[in-house]
């Protein structure tokens, strides 16, 4: 029996939760059981929550800045953890890496300029290309039965073809759960140092990878690699912490960070807010004890909605992550459009789930759950899935 007790709920209603609170706003039923947006249904390491209060305690909330613990304390946690030791000089602190990631296609590219990705993939990708009017080059993730792989050559082909200037990598792939080889970095690597392709990875999930997977970060790739990156990593999905707003992001090259910064600054934006900075370096100093039993506990989850879904959804397909407490399932034996399926999912399951086809047009056929809650909130939320699937089976 470990510390901590993953199976309390915690009713997050009337807290002004998006998860929970937004769903008739957002045109979605008043009765769906949400499992669409990626945070978590547990309460943070106590640890956090005391630093928390002991600055609340203290009763002024002026602009705060990081000092050498900050650092020294995500430091640590990446070296301990990845076998990776940041310097201090390259760390840029930012309000999230949804922000990072615009920031980033502003400083390195120009309009017009072709930003490549591989869909389906984390829809604000998408956004942050086509809302600053860059060019988005898609090469799909290749699926080989119930996992996916990358097609190098239609990679590198589209690199030269559009003048590439920009690579958003996702590792941890969300929404599909890929956890990318090392050997698979380095082509990647390779090509883009070739083609004079700048990397942007998002690093973000990097703390739930399931073994036998293992997290490489992409500055440890080599040193020819770590001065075309920049790597973005948080602990928001790691300690539950998105509302506090702050990503840790690491770019080795000085005159790349000198640009990353410099548009930081055309946006208005300096110091981060408070309660993150304290929030952030609390969960890196206590939370490893914390972090390892909540995995042991979502990773139970993901096995038990794998023998949900073989013993009772077919023909619905599920895959088991290699990273992430998200998990992802083919629908296309349904034989339903994207439009029904998602009206079915509403109002016949009563679930509110990510729908495939934000995460772009290689998605459509599928759904995205979210796993990470106590096990009494997923099971009721699987038999709904069961039940309507039940009703229209007869």
């Amino acid at each position: 029996m470990g510390r901590y007790n993953f199976d309390n709920i915690i009713d997050r209603r009337h807290t002004d939760c998006l998860k929970f609170d937004f769903a008739v706003k957002r045109g979605k039923p008043a009765d769906v059981n949400p499992f669409w947006i990626a945070d978590m249904d547990f309460e943070v390491p106590v640890e956090v929550k005391e630093a928390l209060l002991k600055r609340v305690a203290h009763g002024i909330y002026g602009y705060t800045e990081t000092g050498e613990s900050y650092f020294n304390a995500v430091k640590q946690w990446f070296t301990k953890r990845f076998n990776w030791t940041p310097e201090k000089e390259w760390l840029v602190k930012t309000p999230g890496i949804v922000y990072a990631l615009a920031m980033a296609v502003q400083a390195f590219t120009s309009e017009g300029d072709a930003v490549i990705l591989q869909q389906p993939v984390y829809y604000p990708f998408s956004s942050v290309i086509k809302s600053n009017n860059r060019k988005l080059i898609n090469v799909p993730m290749v699926r080989e039965g119930s996992t996916y792989t990358v097609d190098f050559d239609s990679f590198e082909r589209a690199i030269v073809e559009h003048n590439v200037k920009l690579f958003l990598l996702c590792n941890p792939h969300n929404p599909i759960g890929r956890v990318y080889r090392r050997e698979e970095l380095l082509r990647f690597a390779e090509i883009c140092l070739k083609h004079n392709v700048m990397v942007v990875s998002d690093e973000i999930h990097a703390d739930f990878v399931w073994a036998p997977h293992v997290h490489t970060t992409y500055a440890t790739l080599g040193a020819e690699y770590v001065n075309n990156c920049m790597v973005c990593t948080a602990p928001s999905k790691t300690f539950n912490l998105a509302g506090l707003q702050i990503s840790n992001v690491f770019i080795p090259n000085e005159k790349l960070r000198k640009r990353f910064t410099k548009q930081m600054e055309k946006s208005g934006y300096s110091q981060l807010g408070t309660f993150g900075i304290v929030a952030c370096e609390a969960a890196y100093t206590y939370g490893e004890e914390w972090l390892d039993e909540l995995k042991a506990y979502i990773w139970e989850n993901i096995q038990f909605t794998r023998n949900y879904f073989e013993e009772y959804l077919a023909p619905l397909e599920v895959f088991v992550p290699e990273g992430t407490y998200l998990m992802w399932f083919d629908c296309e034996k349904l034989g339903m459009t994207g439009a029904e399926r998602d009206r079915w999912m509403l109002e016949e399951a009563k679930l509110w789930l990510d729908s495939g086809a934000m995460f772009g047009p290689d998605g459509e056929a599928f759904e995205r759950i979210n796993v990470a809650c106590p096990r009494i909130a997923l099971e009721k939320g699987l038999a709904q899935l069961r039940q309507a699937l039940d009703v229209r089976k007869k």
